[in-house]
């Protein structure tokens, strides 16, 4: 009986990989890759392609490779970036190319998590690129994030879980987006 329960158990993770696979290929085409220096330089501009885990990328955090791609020069936990960006970048409730996407904290109000929007997709998705969100200092690219919000305003997404190749469980709450150019040069130009 127990034999015939592990092996019911394995037919069923198949299936359900498979279909993790079907969905993630139809959606986002095959699945990732490893990426190694030679086909993917950081910080930078990826093109485009699946989301993908930069394994052979240095390992970092969130708050350096976003300040680092994005030129925001914010610096501090993440948790705080929202509220030192007040008064020195554009913030705003909408995503755009290079904007730093803030959520806020999942256990506690002392965690956070920042991201760079490298594309807009549509309404309601878009890519990142980030470090640091599977908490073992990697890099990845090309990441999408889904607004799934009640009002879509962005306040709450999910994000793509890269290692089982679908959707996150979780809805994060999103504080909003800070642009990258200062407020300073945007009242000067």
């Amino acid at each position: 009986m127990r034999g015939r329960i592990v092996l019911g158990a394995g037919l069923a993770g198949l299936m359900l990989a498979s279909c993790a696979s079907i969905q993630y290929e139809a959606s986002y085409g095959p699945p990732p890759q490893r990426v190694g220096p030679s086909t993917a330089t950081l910080p930078g501009v990826f093109a485009d392609g699946p989301p993908v885990i930069v394994h052979e990328a240095r390992r970092q955090q969130c708050v350096p490779f976003a300040r680092t791609l994005s030129g925001v020069q914010i610096f501090g936990d993440a948790h705080t970036w929202w509220s030192q960006a007040a008064g020195r970048y554009p913030r705003s409730g909408l995503p755009a190319p290079g904007a730093v996407l803030v959520l806020e904290g999942y256990n506690t109000p002392y965690r956070g998590h920042v991201a760079v929007v490298t594309a807009v997709v549509s309404g309601r998705e878009l890519r990142v690129d980030q470090a640091n969100w599977l908490n073992s200092e990697e890099v990845t690219v090309r990441v999408p994030v889904r607004d799934v919000s009640p009002n879509n305003d962005w306040s709450q997404i999910r994000m793509w879980h890269i290692p089982t190749r679908a959707w996150g469980a979780r809805i994060y709450r999103v504080q909003g987006f800070i642009h990258p150019l200062p407020l300073t040069l945007a009242a000067s130009s």
